[in-house]
């Protein structure tokens, strides 16, 4: 089943870092293997937008990373496009107000994919179908 990475998720994922379970590694390293993580385009610009601040932190130039981070191979990256925007039209009232959030869900429900992500804000708002390990 294809899976639609929240940005951090796919940053811990890329860069190695163990904040992600055994279980989730292999999940998406398997997930990978066969194609199926995909990216909101707007992840992208997160990860530029943390590296400028200072809170993404490299081993290499960050252009060089990201075309690594962002190839093909490992994940698709899905375009902000109508159907995601009038996604974005019907989410709750309620649901937060961060632009790259509410991209990302929108995202995940206009193609239809459960969001591997760790915020909780998205957890309890209940407006998407979440990924785990196990799905």
């Amino acid at each position: 089943m294809k899976v639609l990475l929240d940005t951090h998720f796919w940053i811990w994922w890329v860069t190695g870092q163990d904040t992600l379970t055994g279980a989730e590694r292999r999940a998406l390293g398997t997930a990978a293997e066969s194609g199926q993580l995909a990216l909101s385009a707007i992840s992208l610009w997160e990860a530029q937008m943390l590296h400028v601040r200072g809170r993404l932190h490299l081993d290499m130039p960050f252009e060089a990373w990201l075309v690594q981070a962002a190839a093909a191979d490992v994940v698709q990256v899905i375009p902000l496009d109508v159907t995601v925007i009038l996604a974005l039209n019907k989410l709750p009232e309620s649901f937060h107000g961060d632009p790259a959030d509410r991209i990302i869900v929108a995202t995940a429900r206009a193609r239809d994919l459960p969001l591997a992500t760790r915020d909780r804000g998205i957890r309890r708002s209940r407006t998407v179908r979440l990924w785990t390990a196990e799905s």
